[in-house]
């Protein structure tokens, strides 16, 4: 590659941030800025909010919801996996079983953690 090329993507580069630092600007200088009660309380489906709104969650529901975002990744690798598996073979079929038991020592090791347990 020569100098020219690397100029040509850091003027395009530059161009970006100097746009997205216009738009940061105007859309301070154009906003509505009049808070009232009514904007700054908590919304909870059209009621009156009930208590402080920063409650404390328990630690088990994000490590729940962690575990299902690594099974939903899981499920996108085994799909394309499972459809090229005829032109992969043994190779890929023991890459697979690799990494579905290490999956599965995670999810050993978190049920006896008792991280999938709801109740105390």
């Amino acid at each position: 590659m020569t100098i020219n090329q690397y100029l040509i993507v850091a003027v395009f580069f530059f161009i970006g941030l100097a746009f997205l630092a216009a738009l940061l600007i105007l859309s301070r200088l154009i906003r509505p800025s009049r808070p009232d009660q009514g904007k700054l309380s908590t919304y909870e489906c059209g009621m009156k909010p009930i208590g402080q709104s920063w409650g404390r969650f328990n630690i088990r529901y994000y490590i729940f919801a962690l575990l299902f975002v690594l099974f939903d990744v899981e499920a996108a690798f085994i799909f394309p996996w499972a459809v090229k598996l005829g032109q992969l073979r043994l190779f890929a079929f023991v890459e697979m079983l690799i990494f579905l038991a290490i999956l599965a020592v995670g999810l050993i090791y978190a049920w006896r953690k008792g991280t999938l347990e709801w109740l105390e």
